[in-house]
């Protein structure tokens, strides 16, 4: 089914798919490779993101938080400021231009916390597409408004009540929903998840995030961050930022994961942390499994964290130890929240919430002088109803 070396980390990625697919996953490679190298599109996408994105977004010195921790020097870089409120739409954007490049008239998404629902309903209403979002009863109820959001955008909501109606359950729906309608329907994929070429695609459409925030850093502080630290559900908003430093030996790479009630506690969402590699939604990576090799029930405050798989390319950066990947807990992810919010005037993300938890933790072993610059990749308006409930 898979190529040895096109589309793979190693080992992980890959085509687990029907051959129904096969056709749409090749279209998509072929057209990307042609959008890549057409200045054309290059400068469309770039207008796009200018004006419609709000990019280049700023890099930030958050003093107070890096004085609270005893004065390292902490950086975030603001995808919260992104239109419609975070990184997501970054991928989107790209992914509408491919599916208008493709002839192709509807989309279709899933979506976990929302945010990357919320960004592919605005991208068909801004380029004039049908769209459907799948969402797990679950995210529904705790991301209401985002639900909210989307209908008012002009797109269908699918509730999805299967399973654990969450993220991986809606990912199958719309798997499902594409193989039916693969002709004239486009699946802009959330994530760096997904069979080839979809990891590959959306990192190079979200690594935006980290060539601007490198090339910002060098330009405020005349030297890179000792470390670059970054949330981790299925991963796109740190493929985005990491690729930028990857050949950056000397900066350390740290992705958070979501610990949820404890991993001792078995509800968590830590598939690098705490899972083994297996095939989910079409791709080989690490995913959290039972000794049958059954998906098993993931927990984290954070919908958008909440998925019991993760991007092939981070388990590739795991295994390789490039990046080092650990997990952070719901309470430590909400007391980052509100400590943030409170020294800074900026409401987070839970999702992020759990990298400035660590960021923290770093900023208190480097002290005076450390320098740590964190993806901010949303904010947290979503998140109010589940942190006041916590």
């Amino acid at each position: 089914m898979s190529h040895p070396v096109r589309g793979r980390f190693g080992p992980f990625g890959g085509q687990y798919v029907p051959e129904t697919l096969m056709g749409a996953l090749e279209e998509l490679e072929n057209v990307w490779h042609e959008a890549k190298a057409d200045p054309q599109f290059q400068l469309e996408l770039a207008g796009h993101r200018r004006a419609f994105v709000g990019r280049p977004t700023p890099l930030y010195a958050a003093t107070r938080l890096g004085e609270h921790f005893g004065g390292a020097h902490i950086h975030l870089k603001r995808e919260d400021l992104c239109h419609t409120g975070a990184h997501k739409l970054n991928n989107a954007v790209g992914q509408a231009l491919l599916a208008l490049r493709m002839e192709k008239k509807r989309v279709i998404a899933e979506t976990g916390a929302g945010q990357h629902g919320v960004a592919v309903a605005t991208v068909a209403a801004r380029f004039g597409l049908e769209c459907t979002v799948y969402m797990g009863t679950e995210d529904m109820r705790r991301q209401s408004m985002n639900v909210r959001r989307m209908k008012l955008l002009g797109a269908e909501v699918k509730e999805v009540t299967s399973g654990s109606k969450t993220l991986k359950d809606a990912t199958s729906e719309a798997i499902r929903d594409w193989v039916t309608n693969v002709r004239t329907t486009h699946y802009i994929i959330g994530s760096v998840v997904g069979p080839h070429p979809y990891p590959e695609l959306v990192r190079d459409l979200q690594r935006v995030i980290g060539d601007e925030a490198r090339e910002q850093y060098l330009f405020a502080d005349g030297k890179l961050p000792d470390v670059v630290i970054a949330c981790v559900g299925g991963g796109s908003n740190a493929i985005g930022i990491f690729t930028a430093f990857l050949d950056d030996k000397d900066v350390a790479l740290v992705g958070v994961e979501a610990a949820g009630s404890g991993l001792q506690s078995g509800k968590h969402a830590a598939s690098l942390v705490g899972g083994r590699p297996g095939v989910l939604h079409g791709t080989y990576s690490y995913l959290l499994q039972d000794g049958e090799g059954q998906v098993t029930p993931t927990h984290s405050i954070s919908a958008g964290l909440d998925y019991p798989g993760v991007g092939p390319e981070h388990a590739f950066l795991r295994d390789s130890e490039r990046v080092e990947y650990l997990a952070v807990t719901d309470q430590d992810a909400v007391a980052a929240f509100k400590l943030c919010t409170k020294l800074e005037g900026i409401m987070p993300a839970l999702e992020p919430a759990h990298a400035l938890h660590h960021a923290g933790v770093m900023a208190r072993q480097f002290g005076p002088g450390g320098r740590i610059l964190v993806c901010l990749s949303g904010r947290g308006d979503k998140d109010m109803d589940s942190v006041e409930g916590s």
